[in-house]
């Protein structure tokens, strides 16, 4: 406890202890965001408002890489293209081959759900229950490869 304490003194960080793994307060936060978007998201989807859904579930694999980046390199990472994010931690988290494939699409949804003929003329009329179930999935395995680098649960 010592240890923990004297870290927590020197290096001016909050250091949550999730089981086994003591990770920094801004990680649990980002990560602690990410399962709300994931939960956010999927509550969409049980309504039928598919194109918020794909929102939400960019959100929470976006908050769950960052979270990880900043547990591996300690900077937050100005971005919001999957892609882009999943490039910092590549060598670090194994996604597997279908999420991997996905962010590209996941990604897109940052802007397209949102916003008239930013890609879609009306995006809540033509974003469909497919798409947002592909969200979903991607997102969930997003969460699940972060949780399990940095001792969380979803």
């Amino acid at each position: 406890m010592f240890c923990v304490e004297m870290l927590k003194y020197l290096c001016d960080l909050s250091i949550v202890n999730w089981g086994v793994v003591l990770v920094r307060r801004d990680v649990f936060d980002w990560f602690e965001e990410a399962r709300e978007e994931l939960e956010t998201a999927e509550q969409l989807f049980r309504l039928g408002r598919y194109a918020h859904s794909c929102f939400h579930s960019q959100q929470a694999a976006e908050k769950a890489l960052k979270a990880l980046i900043i547990h591996l390199k300690r900077v937050v990472h100005r971005s919001h293209d999957l892609v882009e994010l999943y490039e910092e931690v590549r060598e670090e988290l194994a996604l597997g081959d279908v999420v991997e494939r996905r962010l590209p699409e996941l990604s897109a949804y940052y802007t397209q759900s949102r916003y008239p003929n930013a890609g879609l003329r009306r995006p809540s009329a033509e974003i469909g229950e497919e798409q947002a179930e592909r969200c979903l999935e991607a997102s969930r395995g997003v969460l699940s490869a972060v949780a399990g680098k940095i001792g969380a649960k979803i």
